[in-house]
């Protein structure tokens, strides 16, 4: 079957390399244009147009998905399919191009964590099972018909950057199989059912650490943004990013001020919260690198009793 991949992401590589390694025929690739990045604000391509140009595929980066010669060039290409892994929202204009249909890959089980950022979200809300979902793309964002999805336990103490790299291999099998059902005509609509949540893009106000939740609650919110954007606090009037924490204990006996730094290892740093209290074992000061505690410590002086945030 001949199939136009859209794509930007990581996430979306080991999709591209999936279909590619298959016996379908990957006839072009659709990405974002290059972007600015660095210090230097180089422009920069995107993981699926670097991966694209290793397999040797057709590119395009168009722009404006309204434009005429971008549906022109869509259709040259004679595809019986789309399939979109982490690109944009898609006008009918293309998605209803291909006969077979336009396909998504989500990174959640549908109809849970429609949106941006759903694997961030499941975590930071403390869920235990998250998973993929294919589906025919319509005009509402990740609301069309299901076609196969597949569960993945979450770990206790994964975060975003694990739970993605998982996602990514999980779903790159989950599309292979829905592509291969819609060339052999077996495939199936099933309407989407059940607990309807979103997962909007992260934003800056949702990166900070409100010292007076709950140790679970932080925990959470510390796994769902590492290693990007990073859960942060201030200290000394500098940001602190945290990227590795756990639950240190549910409850405290003795009532201490949240966000106050009660003891100091080389192991890691403890902080009262609203309810109990974090164990800090990761983290990176502004204008320095990432670090464990221990290193942390060589090159600073915390001392206990003061408080973060």
């Amino acid at each position: 079957m001949r199939i136009v991949f859209m794509g930007t992401p990581d996430f979306a590589v080991p999709s591209l390399k999936k279909l590619v390694e298959s016996t379908h025929d990957v006839v072009g690739v659709v990405t974002q244009p290059d972007r600015p990045k660095g210090r230097g604000l180089h422009l920069a391509a995107s993981p699926i147009k670097r991966e694209a140009q290793q397999l040797g595929l057709r590119v395009i980066q168009p722009a404006d998905l309204k434009d005429v010669q971008l549906h022109k060039d869509l259709k040259a290409w004679k595809a019986d399919c789309f399939v979109v892994v982490g690109f944009r929202v898609l006008p009918p204009e293309i998605y209803e191009i291909p006969p077979k249909g336009t396909i998504n890959l989500h990174a959640s089980l549908l109809p849970k964590y429609r949106g941006a950022a759903p694997i961030q979200w499941a975590l930071i809300r403390g869920e235990q099972m998250t998973g993929v979902s294919t589906f025919f793309i319509v005009r509402q964002v990740d609301t069309g018909d299901l076609i196969l999805q597949e569960g993945v336990v979450i770990e206790k103490e994964e975060t975003a950057g694990e739970l993605h790299d998982h996602l990514a291999k999980v779903g790159a099998n989950l599309l292979l199989r829905t592509v291969d059902l819609i060339e052999s005509g077996r495939v199936k609509r099933i309407p989407q059912v059940g607990e309807r949540t979103l997962a909007p893009k992260i934003l800056p106000e949702h990166c900070e650490i409100d010292w007076h939740q709950s140790a679970r609650n932080i925990v959470n919110l510390v796994r769902g943004l590492s290693p990007v954007p990073g859960a942060y606090t201030f200290w000394k009037g500098k940001r602190m990013k945290i990227y590795r924490a756990s639950i240190l204990e549910e409850s405290t006996a003795e009532k201490v001020q949240p966000g106050r730094v009660i003891n100091v290892s080389e192991d890691g740093i403890t902080v009262q919260t609203g309810d109990g209290a974090v164990f800090i074992r990761e983290l990176q000061v502004e204008g320095k690198r990432r670090m464990v505690i221990s290193d942390f410590l060589r090159g600073q002086r915390l001392l206990e009793d003061m408080v973060l945030g």
